[in-house]
């Protein structure tokens, strides 16, 4: 069987549509799966051996030059490219209104969500077989209850699997600290973002165990807000902008992370890190990491009024602590 996933954006998004695709593969070992996906985050699908081709849009760049996309021909380049194959299936896996444009643009009829449980209501009529899925439960087992319905087995009742292993993925070329923790420090909304000053707290902290801390980032403002970070102490290094293969690789090494609620925080889970995600304005049961050796500290106060400067260095340290290698 031959399945189309459109699901586009974001990092941890598409991160939390692996595990519906390890059910699946358990259920009906010769499933097969294309994936149309953003060319931000083309590295994430190919992490699953079921996902034998992708399908790259620019939506993001294109909505900011659309003038140039028309002339580059890229919009017909990529309305080729999703028409091009036959599927037995084909699935939105996202459910707004982007994707539900290149769902519209594919010939064939397309299943996801209905209106009710949609993310954005009017997605769904873009779609031929429409099914219910409850908004209230985790973003990845909404997914895996999606598939369960589509292709008509029982979802299975088992921890998260995300059927991938990037153990060898090839580490940047970069001399890299023998001992190291991960401390994401970034994140797209303001009010995700733990003080720079809890930071380097930490970072001396965790420096006197004899760890060096690297802070990756996703833009220009991120890398100087991690080299403002580092600053504090020589055993912090600012990590430039790198691929999604290579930052992988590097979590896959450390001995422990921690992150602010973004994407980075979702791959820890993917890898296997064990990880301390810091929250304060998201509810962790919706869209909090999943995954063995992953833990939560939520800020006092709920959703409406938490907030990230409520967690202690104290706290995050001694939860730390209790996830690093013992002897070393």
């Amino acid at each position: 069987m031959r399945v189309l996933i459109i699901k586009l954006t974001s990092m941890g998004d598409l991160m939390h549509a692996l595990p519906a695709i390890t059910d699946a593969v358990n259920a009906m070992p010769d499933i097969e799966f294309d994936w149309v996906v953003d060319e931000s985050f083309e590295e994430v699908p190919n992490w699953h051996s079921a996902v034998k081709n992708t399908i790259v849009t620019a939506h993001r760049r294109w909505k900011k030059n659309l003038i140039t996309a028309i002339k580059k021909d890229e919009l017909r380049t990529f309305y080729q490219s999703l028409n091009k194959n036959d599927y037995d299936v084909i699935v939105d896996l996202q459910g707004n209104l982007k994707s539900a444009f290149v769902s519209f643009l594919r010939h064939g009829d397309v299943h996801g969500y209905n209106r009710k449980t949609c993310r954005e209501w009017p997605a769904h009529w873009a779609y031929k077989h429409h099914y219910c899925v409850g908004r209230k439960q985790h973003s990845i087992e909404r997914q895996r209850h999606l598939f369960a319905k589509i292709f008509a087995y029982e979802k299975p009742n088992t921890a998260v699997n995300y059927g991938v292993d990037l153990q060898n993925l090839p580490l940047p070329d970069m001399m890299l600290p023998k001992k190291y923790l991960v401390f994401v420090h970034n994140a797209s909304w303001p009010t995700k973002l733990w003080p720079v000053e809890y930071w380097q707290s930490l970072i001396n902290k965790v420096a006197l165990q004899g760890y060096s801390v690297l802070l990756p980032c996703g833009s220009d403002r991120e890398y100087e807000r991690a080299q403002s970070i580092a600053k504090v102490n020589s055993a912090a290094i600012a990590l430039s902008k790198m691929s999604l293969n290579a930052m992988a690789a590097i979590l896959c090494h450390a001995q422990a992370a921690v992150c602010s609620d973004t994407g980075l925080a979702h791959m820890a889970a993917v890898t296997k890190t064990p990880a301390i995600t810091l929250y304060a304005v998201t509810d962790t049961l919706l869209i909090g990491t999943l995954g063995e050796c992953q833990h939560h500290i939520v800020a006092d106060g709920g959703v409406d009024h938490a907030a990230m400067g409520d967690i202690s260095v104290d706290s995050v340290f001694e939860k730390l602590n209790t996830l690093l290698p013992k002897g070393n």
